[in-house]
């Protein structure tokens, strides 16, 4: 696996993290999540069901709500 020291930035409160070319990930977003003291970068996909959420638009009050469509009961699913 490869390593590098790198040097954290600051802007404003966020903190920048500069990639160096040789560990350079696909694509143009990522999932950042922390584990205990390790920040872990995961490149997503563009073709991802996740990267697929971010182009949709937000709910407002205004979105229209679903009509509600009846439960099926368990005697009507093949198990």
């Amino acid at each position: 696996m490869q390593s590098r020291h790198v040097s954290l930035l600051m802007s404003g409160q966020d903190q920048i993290l500069t990639i160096p070319h040789e560990l350079a990930l696909s694509g143009t977003e990522v999932l950042l999540r922390k584990e205990g003291h390790r920040l872990i970068v995961e490149p997503i996909p563009a073709n991802s069901f996740l990267s697929l959420l971010t182009t949709l638009p937000d709910i407002t009050a205004n979105t229209r709500e679903f009509e509600r469509i009846p439960a099926l009961s368990l005697d009507n699913w093949l198990l």
